[in-house]
């Protein structure tokens, strides 16, 4: 397939791909699955997604890559559901529950009046399981290693957090936020504040910036796109042969 084939160029000027990434892979198990598909070499993603994490991931290939750094300050925005009573080392369902709480005395009221101290300007500390580094180290490599190091706090910003559904022991939210925002941070910071623990147990980003993830394409919009492009390409050959 020809880099330009079909009005597509990933190669030189580059492309910019808005994917809804699948659960369980990784923000570089797209990459790579791009890389791969479009034979290209130069790629990346603004804004990584944990594992357990699906929706909108922006990536870029060949030039388009210098832009990338402009999607990684967009705001954010996400829905998710929690969990109330437990607690796990990772913050969510990548690791098993250690701790179990009761949570009977945590009524729709008391949880908006601890959700609204979450929003605005809030100081947030990495969590250990995450790609945040420590003397060029990842965090999550200190986690399985079973060392917690300190860690410093930053601040980021809470435009909106809200509850829009409550069926104790499971709730379910929309969060707007800043980059470097941690939502399993938050939703963990949210059940310190309740005393009883909280873990995420789903997350789905709908929105960088203006982009959203309605328009974004699947890892199947992605294969079927690499067959129409190698489909031009044949056909493109054929009628320029003689006859």
């Amino acid at each position: 397939m020809k880099p330009t084939e079909g009005g597509r160029d990933f190669q030189v000027e580059g492309e910019m791909l808005l994917v809804d990434k699948p659960l369980d892979w990784t923000s570089f198990d797209v990459v790579k699955k791009i890389r791969s598909l479009f034979n290209v070499k130069k790629v990346g993603h603004a804004g990584t997604l944990d594992p357990k994490a699906s929706g909108l991931l922006i990536v870029c290939t060949g030039k388009r890559t210098k832009s990338l750094e402009s999607f990684l300050n967009a705001e954010k925005e996400y829905t998710g559901t929690f969990e109330l009573g437990v607690r796990t080392p990772s913050f969510d369902s990548e690791t098993a529950v250690t701790e179990t709480s009761p949570y009977t005395d945590v009524t729709p009221v008391v949880l908006e009046q601890a959700v609204q101290k979450f929003r605005g300007k809030v100081l947030q500390v990495p969590p250990m399981y995450s790609a945040a580094k420590k003397d060029g180290r990842p965090l999550y490599s200190y986690a399985r290693d079973g060392v917690n190091v300190e860690r410093s706090a930053k601040e980021i910003e809470i435009v909106d957090f809200r509850i829009t559904r409550f069926a104790p022991p499971m709730a379910k939210f929309r969060v707007v936020c800043s980059k470097g925002t941690y939502i399993r941070s938050l939703i963990d910071d949210l059940g310190n504040e309740l005393g009883c623990g909280c873990t995420l147990r789903s997350l789905r980003r709908i929105r960088i910036g203006s982009y959203t993830v309605e328009h974004a394409m699947t890892i199947q919009d992605l294969v079927t796109l690499r067959q129409t492009l190698e489909s031009r390409h044949r056909q493109h050959d054929e009628v320029g042969q003689p006859a």
